[in-house]
């Protein structure tokens, strides 16, 4: 994790999926202002972001510089705009859109692993080299 980061993301690094994407912002951050830890490591403590080990596996949880703890889409909404890519995420700002997102982005965290499966992505021990390439075409990960 850097000590730098505006924005540190705490993920699972064993959804096929999640690292994906991770993967992919960290190629963005070029500016460096995210950081990012992964919570399947078997040397991550979560005690020092006050969120249970339940919490974090239920949803992509993040911390700020300042040491406030965003979750879910606020999460995505504020990575993606760090690294400059806020167009992606345009609805989440969108006030009555958020609920609905909200919860449809709990249902997909809830089943990341299926929804990485039917998405093409293999599973992360399966990867070539760092890289997890979803086998479907139409996920190209751009």
């Amino acid at each position: 994790m850097s000590t730098t980061a505006e924005l540190t993301l705490y993920y699972d690094g064993n959804c096929p999926f999640c690292l994906a994407e991770m993967r992919r912002l960290m190629r963005w951050n070029s500016a460096g202002r995210l950081g990012f830890v992964d919570i399947s490591r078997p040397d991550f403590d979560p005690a020092p972001l006050g969120v249970d080990m339940a919490a974090l596996d239920r949803e992509l949880h993040s911390s700020t510089a300042d040491g406030r703890v965003l979750v879910g889409i606020d999460s995505m909404l504020a990575a993606y705009t760090l690294v400059g890519r806020a167009w992606i995420v345009l609805p989440l700002r969108v006030h009555a859109l958020r609920p609905l997102l909200a919860s449809l982005y709990r249902g997909f965290a809830r089943n990341r692993y299926r929804f990485s499966r039917w998405m093409g992505y293999r599973p992360a021990g399966h990867c070539d080299g760092d890289v997890c390439q979803p086998v479907n075409p139409f996920f190209r990960g751009r």
